[in-house]
């Protein structure tokens, strides 16, 4: 398997059975959309395709590593990808969207023009990718930055989380009961 310069799959030039594609997506694919999350990323992307009749399906899987923000300590963040795409390939038009237009079993389905040769996989990679990230992007207990935590726990006299603030409207409740 050779590593593609573009991330294209040429479907029309794809013969029956299976073939192997293989990209790398770094910090230079995630700037290209604007992405300021991902600080860099080492991902391996391989996809199989199968071509069967007028049957197309792309197994992708993209493996490696991307460096963001940990929520925590705002220092730089190592994560783990390990995430496997599943595409059954169609021509035509996209039909009016229904649940069973957008998933064929476990595979969802990629709508394209009649005219189309080419399957660009690169949106489909920078998506799966930053769906495969965790909401709260932190450091395992204990990794953070010292510094940052130390001032984490601490409370200043203008935080509305106060109960006795004279700000809090719910500060009139306490001694109801």
């Amino acid at each position: 398997m050779t590593m593609q310069k573009s991330y294209e799959l040429p479907l029309n030039g794809i013969p029956a059975g299976k073939s192997e594609y293989a990209w790398k997506a770094d910090k230079k694919f995630f700037e290209s959309y604007g992405n300021t999350e991902i600080l860099d990323a080492d991902l391996r992307v391989e996809a199989v395709v199968e071509k069967s009749g007028r049957y197309i399906g792309v197994d992708c899987h993209l493996e490696g590593s991307v460096t963001t923000t940990c929520d925590r300590c705002l220092e730089e963040l190592q994560l783990p990808v390990s995430e496997t795409v599943l595409l059954s390939v169609k021509f035509g038009s996209e039909p009016d969207a229904g649940e069973s237009d957008l998933m064929e079993g476990d595979r969802e389905i990629v709508w394209l023009d009649a005219a189309d040769a080419v399957l660009d996989m690169a949106q489909i990679i920078y998506d799966y990718t930053c769906l495969a990230l965790p909401l709260h992007r932190v450091h395992p207990d204990g990794e953070c930055n010292a510094d940052t935590v130390r001032y984490l726990g601490q409370r200043t006299d203008d935080d509305p989380s106060d109960e006795s603030s004279a700000q809090n409207p719910f500060s009139a409740l306490k001694g109801l009961f």
